[in-house]
Protein backbone atom coordinates (compact mmCIF):
# COMPACT_ATOMS: atom_id res chain seq x y z
CA UNK A 1 0.00 0.00 0.00
CA UNK A 2 1.47 3.57 -0.95
CA UNK A 3 2.15 6.25 1.63
CA UNK A 4 0.30 9.02 0.53
CA UNK A 5 1.15 12.09 3.18
CA UNK A 6 -2.14 13.78 4.40
CA UNK A 7 -0.61 17.38 4.10
CA UNK A 8 0.21 16.94 0.26
CA UNK A 9 -2.38 17.51 -2.72
CA UNK A 10 -2.67 14.87 -5.64
CA UNK A 11 -3.12 15.02 -9.59
CA UNK A 12 -5.00 12.16 -10.90
CA UNK A 13 -1.99 11.69 -12.77
CA UNK A 14 -0.06 10.89 -10.02
CA UNK A 15 1.98 13.67 -9.13
CA UNK A 16 2.28 15.61 -5.28
CA UNK A 17 1.73 18.71 -4.96
CA UNK A 18 3.09 21.00 -1.93
CA UNK A 19 1.95 24.16 -1.82
CA UNK A 20 4.60 26.11 -0.11
CA UNK A 21 3.98 29.59 1.83
CA UNK A 22 4.75 32.27 -0.94
CA UNK A 23 2.23 30.27 -3.05
CA UNK A 24 4.66 28.20 -4.66
CA UNK A 25 4.14 24.68 -5.41
CA UNK A 26 6.62 22.06 -5.52
CA UNK A 27 6.02 19.03 -7.69
CA UNK A 28 7.19 15.39 -7.70
CA UNK A 29 5.41 11.79 -8.26
CA UNK A 30 3.88 9.74 -5.89
CA UNK A 31 4.78 6.69 -3.86
CA UNK A 32 2.36 4.73 -6.50
CA UNK A 33 3.71 6.09 -9.35
CA UNK A 34 7.56 5.45 -8.55
CA UNK A 35 6.64 1.85 -7.44
CA UNK A 36 4.53 0.96 -10.80
CA UNK A 37 7.69 3.03 -12.52
CA UNK A 38 9.82 0.48 -11.29
CA UNK A 39 13.86 1.54 -11.32
CA UNK A 40 13.87 5.23 -12.11
CA UNK A 41 16.98 5.83 -14.40
CA UNK A 42 16.99 8.93 -16.03
CA UNK A 43 14.83 11.89 -15.49
CA UNK A 44 14.71 15.31 -17.74
CA UNK A 45 13.31 18.57 -16.00
CA UNK A 46 11.83 21.49 -17.39
CA UNK A 47 13.89 24.65 -17.84
CA UNK A 48 13.53 27.21 -15.35
CA UNK A 49 11.39 30.11 -16.87
CA UNK A 50 9.45 28.15 -18.61
CA UNK A 51 5.42 28.80 -19.03
CA UNK A 52 3.43 25.45 -18.80
CA UNK A 53 -0.53 24.97 -19.06
CA UNK A 54 -1.91 23.05 -16.55
CA UNK A 55 -2.22 19.72 -17.40
CA UNK A 56 0.40 19.59 -20.52
CA UNK A 57 3.11 17.36 -19.85
CA UNK A 58 6.44 19.22 -18.74
CA UNK A 59 9.20 16.27 -17.73
CA UNK A 60 9.45 13.21 -18.48
CA UNK A 61 10.77 10.09 -15.85
CA UNK A 62 12.20 6.81 -17.60
CA UNK A 63 12.83 3.37 -15.39
CA UNK A 64 14.19 0.26 -16.60
CA UNK A 65 10.35 -0.11 -17.85
CA UNK A 66 9.16 2.33 -19.52
CA UNK A 67 8.95 6.07 -20.09
CA UNK A 68 6.56 8.24 -18.30
CA UNK A 69 5.01 12.25 -18.45
CA UNK A 70 4.99 14.24 -15.66
CA UNK A 71 2.24 16.88 -15.97
CA UNK A 72 1.44 20.66 -14.67
CA UNK A 73 -0.93 20.47 -12.14
CA UNK A 74 -2.19 24.49 -13.38
CA UNK A 75 -1.01 26.60 -15.62
CA UNK A 76 1.86 29.12 -14.53
CA UNK A 77 5.73 29.37 -14.54
CA UNK A 78 8.28 26.94 -13.68
CA UNK A 79 10.73 28.63 -10.92
CA UNK A 80 13.25 25.90 -10.72
CA UNK A 81 14.29 22.85 -10.69
CA UNK A 82 15.39 19.94 -8.82
CA UNK A 83 19.34 18.80 -10.23
CA UNK A 84 19.67 16.08 -7.45
CA UNK A 85 17.42 14.10 -9.48
CA UNK A 86 18.60 14.09 -12.73
CA UNK A 87 21.91 13.33 -11.26
CA UNK A 88 20.73 10.75 -9.08
CA UNK A 89 16.99 9.34 -10.71
CA UNK A 90 17.09 6.69 -8.29
CA UNK A 91 16.34 9.07 -5.62
CA UNK A 92 13.05 8.93 -6.78
CA UNK A 93 12.17 5.38 -5.94
CA UNK A 94 13.90 5.94 -2.50
CA UNK A 95 12.19 8.96 -1.02
CA UNK A 96 9.17 9.56 -3.29
CA UNK A 97 8.34 12.83 -1.51
CA UNK A 98 11.41 14.43 -0.90
CA UNK A 99 12.92 14.04 -4.16
CA UNK A 100 10.77 17.02 -5.63
CA UNK A 101 11.37 17.57 -9.82
CA UNK A 102 10.19 20.98 -10.07
CA UNK A 103 8.40 24.10 -8.47
CA UNK A 104 5.88 26.20 -10.16
CA UNK A 105 4.52 30.18 -9.86
CA UNK A 106 0.90 29.77 -10.31
CA UNK A 107 -0.55 32.01 -13.14
CA UNK A 108 -2.87 34.20 -11.69
CA UNK A 109 -6.37 33.14 -10.67
CA UNK A 110 -5.13 29.34 -12.19
CA UNK A 111 -6.48 27.03 -9.58
CA UNK A 112 -5.40 23.45 -10.02
CA UNK A 113 -7.82 20.65 -9.72
CA UNK A 114 -6.35 18.47 -7.31
CA UNK A 115 -7.65 15.55 -4.75
CA UNK A 116 -6.56 15.11 -1.21
CA UNK A 117 -4.96 11.96 0.21
CA UNK A 118 -8.03 10.29 0.77
CA UNK A 119 -9.72 11.33 -2.71
CA UNK A 120 -6.23 9.50 -4.63
CA UNK A 121 -6.26 6.57 -1.92
CA UNK A 122 -9.24 5.75 -3.64
CA UNK A 123 -8.25 6.47 -6.93
CA UNK A 124 -5.06 4.62 -6.59
CA UNK A 125 -6.60 1.31 -5.00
Amino acid sequence: MSHLPAELAYAETHEWVRTEADGTLTIGITDHAQDALGDIVFVELPEAGRAIEAGAPCAVIESVKTASDIHAPVSGEIIAINNGVSEAPESVNDAPYDAWLFRMRPAAGAQPALLDAEAYRKLID
